[in-house]
């Protein structure tokens, strides 16, 4: 007889998980408030997982302040099911400082005077994090009862049986499935052909490669003290590798009478050269607050909008008629809070410019005249494509030139974000964090030419990284100081890596700045490429061996590229290898081809994951519903004939 009890098995259990399993309870009385099994499998403790398990450096941080930070869907939060209000990060630090959150046992002796210290524009620690987000999770799985079974194992695979699926586990037990949800977060796969090549350069040489993966779980032990080392990626990985190979090796920070910061080097440390496609790192996050007129609604990037070009072109490319969209939001967000926040930068009332603006294309003329006639000082309008790649075009003179101009434009970001004087800067963050969370609901993806596609899950994210999800200005000015202690350097853009068999090194160049430096080390600094035909993830190879999962094939003008991601339908449902919707299968987060944003989020900002968690959970409630509704009218009523199965 078939099991009475629908069984769901996550796996995965980290923060998307756990915000999963909060929507599920929250939505159980309006789809289904019937009986269910919930397995969670995660071999790290479940709420944090891997990616924010306690058991790493404590130096590292998160790249959002403590008050930017929640895992609670609130009612900004646009979603069927109802909001459910709690504490984010540093209402719930203060909860336990206080004693009126205690479902934290064994809190760390060690995040005691974290706590104490908090503020909401605390950049908290990943350790301090932790506890929130398994925090979250006990409180997740305690509201849905007795439902919730953990697993501290690894998944190995997915198989279809009659009546649904068989897990099986690495600790020799099989779990059966009525329902599956993969959230695996970010996995590991096998390196690239060009990476692969690296590894077997170092290892013919007797030199060091780190192929790109989480930069805590990398051994760095190998790299001697004063080895050069060639560094490809200046973006958060980046910025975690420099705390683990120099305040992790002895090294300090301190203040100087002028206010600024020197690094008192151990001897320890390596000297890195490092270098990227910009040859500069993330922009810092903000700490000037908004001095003007509120944000508001979105004006041009609009559902509306969206559906008017559908209407009239059919298929949309990016760069053609989204982009001009996003980009004129981000200049009407930025010219707002800079004409009402600082109108004696201003030349034109705000209320003039806007209804002027409105009408005008963002790469016309006239805006171009119309900014020029509002703001009189043209180091203030927005260049988004000189945002984007700030040295396009330059060339250097050498290397001493090419190391003051990476410092100096360092220092300038800093000047620009990390004080209270450009708030303009943070109207344009807010614009683009809000475009960010909408592109995955407004623009459907199968309305897209196939080069869009690449191009939103390629270029449009990566911008949106380099300029939104960047790291605590404190962590740049670190930066300058250990470039000034001479343990970093800079290799400029367009960074271009090779392997030289005549002298057995790794040779990093760039045809803009001139430099070239070989070194027997190469740390390519970046989480891998997602590909689920090279997963080392068990589930992930599975799923594709088995062809209950595919990867997301693009067809283009040239031919038919692979994203590498787990496809999924609209409604997170896995595609297998014939194009079928699977109807038990579902996949979620940033190894699919969803429009994923992040596990936890800003309050009040109608935050996508929050979305995507409830209309998941409805989902995967109402085929629970389903099945207890099929298993009930194949039941007989007669207790005599139950017996007789």
């Amino acid at each position: 007889m078939p099991a009475t009890i629908p069984a769901i098995v996550f796996i995965g259990g980290g923060p998307r998980t756990a915000g999963v399993l909060e929507r599920i309870a929250a939505n159980r009385p309006d789809v289904f408030a019937g009986p269910l099994q919930i397995h969670v499998v995660e071999p790290h403790v479940p709420g944090s997982g891997r990616i924010w398990r306690y058991d790493q450096d404590p130096g590292l941080l998160l790249n959002s302040m403590a008050a930017d930070i929640t895992m609670f869907t609130d009612e900004s939060v646009d979603c069927a099911g109802p909001a459910a209000p709690g504490p984010g990060l540093a209402a719930w630090a203060a909860g336990v400082l206080d004693a009126t959150i205690i479902d934290v046992p064994d809190f760390p002796q060690q995040l005691w005077d974290q706590l104490r210290a908090l503020t909401g524009t605390t950049f908290p620690t990943r350790r301090l994090q932790s506890q929130y987000l398994e925090w979250f999770f006990r409180r997740a799985a305690k509201s849905l009862g007795r439902s919730v079974t953990v697993h501290r194992t690894t998944a190995l695979g997915i198989a279809a049986v009659d009546g649904g699926h068989e897990v099986e586990l690495a600790n020799g037990r099989t779990l059966h499935a009525d329902i599956v949800v993969t959230a695996l977060g970010h996995t590991d796969s096998r390196p690239d052909a060009v990476s692969a090549g690296f590894a077997d350069f170092a290892a013919r040489h007797g030199g060091y490669h780190a192929a790109p993966s989480y930069t805590t779980d990398v051994d760095y032990s190998p790299i001697a003290a004063g080895q050069d080392v060639i560094v490809a990626g200046m973006g958060l990985a980046f910025v975690d590798l420099l705390v683990l190979l120099m305040e992790g090796r002895g090294g300090r920070f301190q203040e100087t009478d002028d206010g600024g910061l020197r690094y008192l080097p151990s001897g320890r440390e390596p000297r890195l050269w490092a270098g990227s496609r910009r040859g500069v790192p993330y922009h810092s996050k903000i700490s000037a607050p908004l001095r003007g007129q509120a944000p508001g609604p979105l004006r041009f990037f609009t559902a509306g909008a969206v559906d008017a070009l559908l209407d009239a072109h059919g298929e949309l490319d990016f760069r053609k008629h989204l982009w001009p969209l996003i980009a004129k939001e981000a200049g009407y967000c930025y010219y707002r809070e800079l004409l009402t926040g600082s109108p004696e930068r201003a030349a034109m009332e705000w209320e003039v410019f806007a209804a002027r603006y409105a009408g005008v294309d963002w790469y016309s003329g006239e805006r171009a005249d119309l900014v020029a006639a509002a703001v009189p000082d043209p180091g203030l309008h927005l260049d988004l494509e000189r945002l984007d790649r700030p040295f396009d075009g330059v060339h250097f003179a050498g290397h001493q030139e090419l190391q003051d101009a990476v410092a100096g434009y360092i220092e300038h970001d800093l000047s620009l974000r990390d004080g209270p004087d450009h708030p303009e800067t943070l109207a344009l963050f807010l614009a683009l964090l809000h475009v960010y969370m909408e592109v995955g609901r407004v623009v459907p993806a199968e309305r897209l030419n196939a080069r869009s596609q690449q191009v939103i899950h390629g270029w449009w994210h990566g911008f949106f990284s380099f300029v939104d999800s960047g790291p605590p200005p404190h962590r740049l000015r670190q930066m300058l100081a250990l470039h000034r202690a001479g343990v970093l350097q800079f290799l400029g853009p367009g960074l271009e890596v090779s392997a030289d068999d005549a002298s057995g090194t790794f040779v990093a160049t760039s045809r803009q700045s001139g430099v070239t430096v070989s070194a027997t080390a190469l740390i390519e600094a970046r989480l891998p490429s997602t590909s689920v035909a090279r997963s080392l993830n068990p589930v992930l190879s599975s799923l594709y061996d088995g062809g209950l999962g595919s990867e997301q094939q693009l067809l283009t003008s040239d031919g038919i590229h692979s994203t590498g991601k787990l496809l999924v339908s609209p409604g997170h449902h896995l595609v297998d290898a014939d194009g079928r919707a699977q109807a038990t299968l579902f996949g979620v987060g940033p190894g699919t081809s969803g429009w994923g944003a992040g596990a936890f989020a800003r309050p009040n900002t109608n935050a996508a994951p929050f979305r995507e968690n409830d209309a998941l959970a409805r989902t995967v409630l109402g085929v629970a519903r389903d099945i207890a509704s099929q298993v009930s009218a194949t039941m007989s009523p007669e207790p005599a004939a139950a017996g007789k199965n």
